[in-house]
């Protein structure tokens, strides 16, 4: 293990294994019209206006917030064992419960 002294004789130890950051998709219980989804990558914020069920698979329709004139957007939705979740969103209001 490497050490490291600063100028003020405080010590840090530098660690030599690498770091590993897992990339977990946000979840919710339940999907629900009006909830608010931010697209990964950007600060656009998504408003759910619709879900439907297609063939096997829950579908959801976004609209970009404040974006009435803009096209909307179809996902399919995935489950996992926590809920539902968007594949590149995630919920832009993490810290409440839905």
């Amino acid at each position: 293990m490497a050490r490291l002294y600063l100028w003020d004789l405080r010590e840090l130890t530098l660690l030599v294994a690498h770091s590993r950051v897992k990339d977990r998709l946000m979840s919710v219980s339940k999907l629900q019209v009006g909830q608010l989804w931010k697209k990964d990558g950007t600060k656009d914020i998504y408003l759910v206006t619709r879900l439907y069920s297609e063939a096997m698979n829950t579908m959801v329709i976004l609209r970009k917030s404040g974006s009435e004139g803009e096209g909307q957007i179809r996902v399919r939705v995935e489950r996992d064992g926590n809920g539902q979740t968007i594949p590149g969103f995630s919920p832009a209001q993490e810290d409440e419960k839905f």
